[in-house]
């Protein structure tokens, strides 16, 4: 099966960052890749849970969801609290991600609450929830600079940017959409640093097995999707 819109194995789809895409919160980020767009927000509360209070530090923690019209049939709202299982996995994949580039003892103790909304899903969007919602911090972290007292690079001191591989066909693909997500063999999420440094790696076989041979070239697939989305990240944060 050939990819969408003729797309070579290694190609991204169309990568785009809106900052300051509403008013209200210090960092919010609209980010497309391809069709799937996810509205990142991250607002900073003065105070911090409570196994942190006393202790000098900050926290940030991630929210995810998809919006009733984010796909081909109406995703019901999350009810009463309840929060779907796959919700909660992807966003405890996103704090995770972005506090591994944030040094929380700078913040003092304040939190950064990461809301990531898919307004339009078309695969990936969790790697998208993460590449979006490290702009937003950089610019909620700026915002509150004068307070801190401490310059945005000390506190966010390294980027993070995720991206999907998969084996579709017998073809190793990169940044996978719906379509091709379906039906892979393979299908792996691959979170890193600017610089090259694992954060985590997510992957798994349907009805298929993978070699060692296969994950090394999907990670190094993966890992030129990084590097790109790390440069588009850096374009638009004038870094």
């Amino acid at each position: 099966m050939p990819r969408p819109a003729g797309r070579l194995p290694n190609e991204l789809r169309p990568l785009s960052f809106e900052r300051g895409y509403t008013r209200n919160a210090p960092g919010s980020v609209l980010v497309k890749m391809g069709r799937t767009t996810v509205l990142c927000t991250c607002c900073v509360e003065p105070k911090v849970p409570d196994f942190l209070v006393g202790k000098g530090k900050g926290w940030l923690t991630a929210e995810y969801g998809m919006l009733p019209g984010s796909t081909n049939t109406r995703k019901p709202r999350d009810k009463a609290g309840k929060v779907d299982g796959r919700s909660i996995e992807i966003q405890r994949l996103i704090g995770r991600s972005l506090r591994a580039v944030v040094d929380l003892s700078k913040l003092g103790e304040r939190t950064l609450w990461v809301d990531c909304d898919v307004l339009e899903a078309d695969g990936g969007t969790r790697t998208a929830a993460i590449n979006g919602a490290l702009v937003a911090v950089v610019d909620a972290v700026n915002s509150v600079k004068a307070v801190i007292g401490v310059p945005v690079r000390e506190v966010v001191h390294a980027s993070v940017a995720a991206i999907s591989v998969g084996i579709v066909d017998g073809e190793e693909r990169l940044d996978l959409e719906y379509v091709e997500d379906r039906d892979a063999d393979v299908d792996l999420n691959l979170v890193m640093t600017g610089s090259g440094e694992f954060i985590e790696v997510q992957g798994s076989g349907e009805e298929a097995t993978f070699s060692r041979e296969q994950l090394d070239r999907l990670i190094g697939l993966g890992e030129i999707g990084i590097r790109a989305i790390t440069a588009s990240q850096k374009a638009v944060l004038g870094v």
